[in-house]
């Protein structure tokens, strides 16, 4: 059993499976281009019937069923299988579609005008034969290709314990590389790859990255990621279309579009609305109709990763190498292509050389017969007959005159030179009585002689050729030029040096986009200039449609080009591109978040965190993590660098716990925490106070501890101030004082609602231990202003000064009173703002309101606040977030904030509610 199975695996690896890297073809391909070359099936002549081919190969080369034999033809004549086809079909020989080809007594073949480059001189000794299956007929064991075959046209196959897979390549760049090795046989696989950068598939598509190609040429395996080409196309106003002219090599057209489509059923792939096959003679067009909202780089970037419109081409260069299978890179096999081509050329020199000296032979003979014809004429009218004419003719000594030199030119050991004479050979003496009376004519002699002349100018140049590898190196060149000129073609395959996985940026414009997630899960980007600013106390505009019941749980503004980290409510981080979110109107709902981030599961995303935008800056940022239970933990932010596609766990949680605020900071910051119920703790980043955690797996340490139905809701970082508790007091005091004296100048009569009326005097100047000029400067510089917003839409600025310092764990401070209901029962967010830019809240029924911060009014930490957002009924605030913007947008929002303020009154504040603020404002820091 081992013997016999050791034979039929040696048969199938030398007798069918694998190509042989001298002609690049297995025996069944090289057995019918050798059978239609006899059979007289040439590119010059007219087609003939497929099955004659094949019957032609069957009963003298391929003891092999017919169906095999056709389907191996029919691939060499699919130009979208071969690189270079070497069977010119008419007739219906399949499609990239994968229809079969019609039968093949149908169909009409004859050999490509290429596949004469690889059975050129096969009469001239060039290769050896061996017997076929019966002895009866004798076959080529190899092709005399006159070029790199292997390497074009590629071949696969699988064999007995091994296989191969070798890409096609651009017939030009093969040649050029095998003529610069031959020029320079020290080139390096570098240089080497400047003239064969990588394959050229028939098909076309694009080949992302170079360091599969690299590996490939030097170790004979590696991977090729190859990706479709494609373009967004505007079909028609506001509509898209994905449009795929190339595909990747070797896949089948019908099947990727039925791919796609279950893709679109199953919902793993949203934003398509139709697929049609538009191809034609004039090449491939398949059109992915997407829907009005689809972001076509977003669902082109979802095909590639689950379609085959982006595959991995497995490159296993293994050949028959003197008979031996071998795994070799690119120099090996086209070393091995010039030392068999070397050898071909000898061998056609070699015979070539016979064939020359047996004609040298006979026209020396015919050339002395000529010079003494008169002789030669007696001697045969004197002979009895032929046999006796010729022994005479051959007994006799004939002067050698002018050809001595050239019989020792030609080698010719036949005849004998005896003191310059010479004696006739029998073939010879035959070529002589043979002669006919017309080459006895003056211009047959200048015939004879030119002909040998020429002969022996040929029988020189064989000579040298033989001689000199030089001289075969030369005569190889023209050859491969001759092949070059017949074979050019341009590339069709693009490489690019981005990488498979690597994001399309460029295809994107840069701009500010507003972020929102709903809490059903579903997320969209809308450019923020379509969100014009209004005055305080506006209606607003819908933000975002709903299904059913959904609302808007959360929203940032970034930049396409930014990244952004999601932290899911089981604790887990990944990262995003913004430009890859899908783009969506502002009433649009936009897609769910599962379908971005299939690794989510059954998780909610519950803080959103976009990074700076410059890479450089994040190796000295630090994470910091707040949980609605209160606990907090302190990361770098290089830990979440690298993210890989099924997310990163970012931090360990309790049960019920949740994460509800992830910021950017650096030591020596604060950490700011507010609560639901209106409870709030600063405290200071120190590696005493909130130390850097070295892994992502704990839970944290307590940042505030919390009554038994509270939570936190924000979480915010702040500059850390050094000021002293009088210092900071005073500093309120004269801050209030001025702010009041400067609202009362720009309102005239004033709105009675946006007035924080303290009870303090005006005058900052008249306030017992009043700060210098220059140390109000400082401290007023180095302020930052705090926006509570309540669930009712009312809210207040306060300074930062406002809430002292303190450790960290402790209960915290007031952080806001409510007087009335009307002013609110909790607080939905309290965050850092600076004048000049908005911020945008929204509700639970969808709408949104972008206000500029200047139109709120500084008040003390326990004032009530204005009305902000006019909700109706039971309508709730739930989101509120601030927008970043350009200078010149600052400036011109600023300046419409104060004339806005100036003619805006509350018409709707009630005495009662004003009378309400006024008491806050006046109260004492308990907490203090």
């Amino acid at each position: 059993m081992r013997s016999s199975y050791l034979a039929y695996a040696m048969s199938v690896i030398v007798s069918r499976a694998l190509p042989d890297v001298r002609d690049g073809l297995k025996p069944v391909h090289r057995r019918i281009l050798y059978a239609m070359r006899e059979s007289g099936f040439t590119f010059d002549k007219a087609y003939r019937k497929s099955a004659r081919a094949v019957g032609d190969v069957m009963g003298k080369y391929h003891p092999h069923g017919d169906s095999s034999i056709y389907d191996a033809m029919v691939r060499m004549a699919q130009h979208w299988s071969m690189r270079v086809k070497l069977i010119d079909g008419q007739g219906n020989f399949g499609s990239v579609d994968g229809d079969s080809p019609a039968a093949m007594r149908y169909t009409e073949a004859r050999l490509a005008k290429s596949a004469s480059f690889l059975l050129d001189d096969i009469e001239r000794d060039t290769v050896n034969f061996q017997p076929n299956y019966d002895e009866s007929e004798s076959e080529p064991q190899v092709l005399p290709a006159a070029f790199p075959n292997l390497l074009v046209n590629g071949a696969s196959g699988i064999a007995v314990g091994m296989a191969t897979n070798i890409p096609p390549h651009n017939p030009t760049e093969v040649i050029d590389a095998v003529l610069a090795l031959i020029a320079n046989p020290t080139m390096t696989l570098e240089e080497l790859m400047e003239i064969v950068p990588g394959p050229d598939f028939p098909t076309g598509a694009m080949i992302m990255g170079r360091k599969g190609i690299r590996q490939a040429y030097e170790t004979g395996r590696g991977s090729i990621p190859v990706r479709a080409c494609a373009e967004v196309e505007e079909i028609r106003k506001d509509r898209f279309a994905i449009v795929v002219t190339e595909i990747p090599y070797q896949v089948n057209k019908a099947t990727l579009q039925e791919k796609i489509a279950d893709l679109v059923r199953s919902k793993e792939v949203e934003g398509i609305s139709d697929i049609r096959d538009e191809s034609d003679r004039s090449g491939m067009r398949v059109v992915i109709e997407l829907k009005r909202d689809a972001t076509p780089e977003v669902v082109l970037n979802k095909l590639y990763r689950f379609t085959q419109l982006q595959t991995s081409f497995s490159v296993n260069m293994l050949a028959l190498d003197e008979g031996r299978p071998r795994t070799m890179g690119l120099r090996d096999v086209l070393d091995a292509f010039i030392r068999f081509r070397e050898d071909v050329i000898m061998r056609r020199a070699r015979h070539d050389l016979n064939k020359a000296r047996d004609r040298g032979h006979l026209l020396v003979g015919l050339v002395l017969a000529v010079a003494n014809i008169d002789e030669v004429i007696a001697l045969i009218r004197s002979a009895p007959d032929a046999a006796t004419a010729r022994e005479q003719l051959m007994a006799r000594d004939w002067p050698a005159g002018d050809v001595e030199p050239l019989l020792e030119l030609i080698h010719d050991d036949g005849n004998v030179i005896v003191d310059g004479r010479v004696y006739l050979t029998e073939a010879q003496a035959r070529g002589i009585l043979e002669l006919r009376l017309q080459r006895l004519t003056g211009l047959e002699q200048e015939k004879l002689q030119s002909e040998l002349d020429e002969v022996s100018s040929k029988i020189t140049e064989l000579l040298e050729i033989l001689g000199s590898h030089i001289r075969r190196m030369e005569v190889m060149r023209d050859e491969l030029l001759a092949a070059r000129a017949a074979l050019n073609t341009p590339r069709v395959t693009e490489i690019s040096n981005a990488l498979g996985d690597q994001s399309d940026e460029s295809l994107i414009e840069p701009g500010q986009m507003v972020v929102t997630i709903t809490r059903d899960g579903f997320i969209k980007r809308t450019p923020l200039d379509l969100f014009r600013s209004q005055n305080r106390g506006g209606r607003g505009r819908t933000a975002a449609g709903r299904r059913g019941d959904d609302v808007v749980v959360r929203s940032f503004n970034a930049h396409t080009h930014q990244w952004v980290l999601f932290f899911s409510s089981g604790g887990k981080a990944y990262r995003m591109k913004v430009w890859h979110l899908p783009e969506a109107a502002p009433t649009a709902k936009g897609r769910a978040l599962v379908n971005l981030l299939p690794e989510l599961g059954d998780d909610s995303i519950t803080a959103v965190l976009p990074l700076p935008q410059d890479e450089t800056l994040w190796d000295d940022l630090h994470l910091v993590f707040a949980t609605a239970s209160g606990n907090v933990r302190r990361n770098r932010l290089s830990d979440f660098r690298n993210i890989r596609s099924s997310g990163l766990i970012a931090m360990k949680l309790d049960e019920g716990d949740s994460l509800i605020g992830v910021a950017t900071c650096r030591e020596g910051q604060d950490v700011f925490l507010a609560t639901r119920q209106a409870r709030a703790i600063r405290f200071q980043i120190t590696d005493e106070i909130l130390r850097v955690f070295a892994g992502r797996g704990s839970t944290g340490v307590r940042g505030i501890k919390l009554a038994a139905d509270d939570k936190v809701v924000s979480l915010c970082v702040l500059n850390h101030v050094d000021v002293s508790v009088e210092e900071r007091a005073i500093y309120l005091r004269m801050a209030n004082a001025r702010r009041r004296a400067a609202a009362a100048a720009q309102l005239g009569e004033g709105d009675e609602d946006s007035v924080d009326s303290t009870g303090e005097a005006d005058d900052s100047a008249s306030i017992e231990g009043a700060l210098s000029d220059e140390r109000f400067a400082e401290l007023e510089a180095q302020e930052e202003l705090l926006l509570t917003v309540t669930d009712t839409g009312f809210g207040r600025r306060s300074s930062a000064y406002d809430y002292r310092v303190s450790g960290r764990g402790g209960q915290g401070i007031t952080n806001m009173t409510f007087s009335t209901p009307r002013r609110g029962r909790e607080v939905v967010g309290t965050m850092a703002t600076l004048d000049g830019t908005d911020v945008m809240m929204v509700t639970d029924t969808g709408r949104l309101i972008r206000l500029p911060v200047a139109q709120v009014r500084v008040m003390s930490r326990q004032a009530g606040g204005v009305t902000l957002f006019r909700v109706n009924g039971e309508e709730r605030v739930i989101s509120v977030f601030p927008v970043l913007e350009s200078e010149e947008d600052d400036a011109a929002d600023a300046e419409g904030a104060v004339e806005g303020a100036a003619g805006d009154t509350d018409s709707e504040t009630s005495a009662e509610e004003k009378a309400s603020a006024q008491e806050n404002t006046t109260e004492s820091d308990a907490d203090e």
